[in-house]
């Protein structure tokens, strides 16, 4: 288990990377790391690491406290996003390179080194030189040696980004599967929301050095915690609007729904709606959001649907994602139909629990 206890690391400048985190990471989970660039989420990984001294705070990794300890002496094996392998070096001599620090035997860590590229699928590749291997051969090469050495943790920072589009759906599925296998406790860095949503068995996203919402990947996509949350994930971003409770009714851009629990009169909320759980209808309904529809994106086998509004609340954009076989013409009018059990309210930024 990786337990962080109001662990603050500040930067000259006065610059708070991460700022004050309480969180515990469970034996064997798969936890990822999500934010947008400069969250403070690769500085967080870089801590646990030892690679970073925090200003604040404790690290306990298992049992032992770590906060003081030198990165090679916390038993956790770190990938980075350029995988950092020695170029001078062949695959067996990269693999082998943590057991060589630690003093193993030379047979018996080539031994090791040759066992664990076989895991991998890299026997044939022992003798070459990183820049004779592809990304995707690369970045097993890094997994290898991370492995080779049994640590008590995996920290990836990132390690799929340097792969193309197919590649990154190929290495997801092989590192999942190899991280359930080896039931090491794993932390993984990434930008990339699909990678969380499909590895993590939780996630953290995190803004401004602190962690605004930690929970399952369905946890997280269908109940964001707050507004922030709500904007960030998503493949499409969530619809959120503002509205105000007025005579027992919910009025939101235009259309009067259905009243949330907890909310009373005058309530300024924001309605808060996937495009996936939006409709789109033809007919005039006055529990809908009318406008015009400016903008449809092909998605593959749906379309995104963009309607501008207007209403005594401003103007807003709504959008809808519609079957193939539904896709409306441009400059159309059209009625958003809203999934009401799929809705959430916000209030003051932060989720209304019915």
């Amino acid at each position: 288990m990786i337990s962080l206890h109001g662990l603050t690391k500040e930067f000259p400048g006065g610059v708070r990377a991460v700022d004050a985190l309480d969180l515990e990471i469970a034996d064997g989970e798969f936890f990822a790391l999500l934010g947008p660039s400069g969250c403070g989420k690769t500085t967080l990984l870089r801590t646990i690491a030892g690679l970073e001294t925090p200003t604040s705070g404790r690290i306990v990794i298992g049992s032992a406290d770590v906060t003081g300890l030198a990165p090679g002496r916390r038993d956790v094996a770190m990938v980075f996003q350029d995988y950092a392998l020695y170029p001078h070096m062949d695959v067996t001599a990269n693999i082998a390179y943590p057991l060589r620090i630690k003093k193993v035997p030379r047979a018996e860590r080539e031994a090791k080194a040759a066992e664990t590229a076989s895991r991998l699928s890299l026997s044939e590749l022992l003798a070459r030189r990183p820049a004779q291997l592809s990304g995707g051969q690369q970045q097993r090469v890094a997994l290898a040696r991370a492995i080779a050495c049994h640590p008590k943790a995996f920290l990836f920072d990132e390690p799929l980004s340097n792969l193309d589009a197919r590649m990154r759906l190929e290495a997801r599925t092989f590192l999942k599967r190899l991280q359930r296998e080896l039931a090491v406790t794993t932390v993984f860095v990434t930008h990339d929301q699909g990678e969380a949503l499909a590895m993590a068995d939780r996630i953290a996203v995190m803004s401004a050095g602190r962690i605004m919402q930690v929970g399952t990947p369905s946890e997280v996509f269908q109940r964001p915690a707050n507004t922030f949350v709500a904007s960030f994930i998503g493949s499409t971003p969530m619809n959120l609007l503002p509205g105000v409770v007025k005579d027992g009714t919910l009025r939101v851009a235009g259309a009067a729904l259905p009243l949330a629990p907890g909310l009373a009169d005058g309530d300024e909320i924001v309605y808060g709606l996937r495009p996936e759980y939006m409709d789109l209808s033809a007919s005039a309904r006055d529990d809908a959001f009318a406008g015009q529809v400016s903008v449809v994106e092909n998605l593959g086998t749906s379309f995104l649907v963009t309607l501008e509004t207007t209403s005594d609340s401003g103007d807003h954009l709504v959008q809808a994602v519609v079957p193939e076989d539904a896709e409306p013409a441009p400059g159309t009018s059209a009625w958003a139909v809203p999934r009401h059990p799929r809705a959430l309210v916000y209030r003051d930024g932060e989720l209304v629990v019915a």
